[in-house]
Parts: structure tokens; C-alpha cells; sequence
């Protein structure tokens, strides 16, 4: 159990690192496609989370898979919110005569 839980940690960590690094290059022109991005990849686990929080039985995880749907919502939505106000930011303002 020990080495599971070390691996997983590891792996984590390794990850972590490796995601900071490639967003870190990513240039500023580029952020909303990788934010349309990170909303996709919430959407898809707000799927997951429903299909788990679907079962019949009341079990740990069904309130942990509610509780996924809740949180993964909350980030879609944020994320979209986000991506809008930076898309926003291109659109030419009119000039009022």
C-alpha cells in the first residue's frame, strides 16, 4: 500500500512539474485556445463524475461522484466565464460620433 501510494505521489509530483513548465512556454496568444482546452477537459470530467455519482447504492462513491459534479461544474463554467472576458479583450470597440 506504502509503495503505491509513493508511486502515485511521484508521479504527481513529476507531472506537476512538467505542467508547470509547458504552460509556462505557452505565449500570451495562445492562452484562450489552451483555456477552450481546459474546458473541454473539464466537461469530460463532469461526465465521469455524473456517470459515477449515477449509481443506485448511497456509497462514499456516489457523494465523492456528486461532489466531483459540483466542483467540475464550477470549473467549466469559471472556465468559460474566463475564456469569453479574454476573447472580449480582441473585439474592436466601437466609436461612438
Amino acid at each position: 500500500m506504502a509503495e503505491a501510494l509513493i508511486s502515485a505521489l511521484f508521479v504527481f509530483v513529476l507531472a506537476t512539474f512538467a505542467g508547470f513548465e509547458v504552460i509556462t512556454k505557452v505565449p500570451p496568444t495562445l492562452h484562450t485556445p489552451l483555456m477552450s482546452g481546459s474546458n473541454a477537459i473539464s466537461g469530460i470530467s463532469v461526465l465521469g463524475a455524473i456517470i459515477i455519482a449515477g449509481d443506485k447504492d448511497w456509497s462514499v462513491t456516489v457523494i465523492l461522484g456528486l461532489i466531483g459534479v459540483v466542483f467540475a461544474t464550477i470549473n467549466v463554467v469559471g472556465g468559460f466565464l474566463v475564456t469569453d472576458r479574454m476573447l472580449q479583450m480582441f473585439k474592436k470597440k466601437e466609436v461612438k460620433a
